[in-house]
């Protein structure tokens, strides 16, 4: 038999909120203007997530610019590799096309 008193609770869905949200409030907890609880009660976040993206940012805020040069140099380290063989490529067969062809054609320019 079922208890009167036995409430039905709704499951909650579990907020997720953007890149862009979780970088300002870290900010905003890094710098430090306002107590963990204030931003809590302000932005209706619970402090222990507050202060992994606080912690987040802390420590990978050095690489999110370390990878991106990094990441762009090796990219166009490999295209510039590539045009180079490209080039080579291309050098190889016209002398081979030069060497090979029996008509020579002369182009007169007037």
């Amino acid at each position: 038999m079922e208890s009167a008193w036995r409430v039905k609770t709704m499951s909650k869905k579990r907020k997720q909120h953007s890149p862009e949200y979780k970088f300002k409030v870290a900010l905003e907890a890094a710098k430090g203007t306002k107590t963990l609880a204030e931003l809590t009660s302000e932005l209706g976040v619970h402090p222990n997530q507050i202060s992994q993206w606080k912690g987040r940012l802390l420590d990978e805020g050095a690489n999110l610019f370390r990878r991106n040069s990094d990441s762009s140099q090796r990219e166009f380290e490999k295209r510039e590799t590539e045009l180079y063989e490209q080039i080579g490529r291309l050098q190889m067969e016209l002398e081979w096309l030069k060497k090979s062809c029996p008509i020579r054609l002369s182009l007169d320019v007037q």
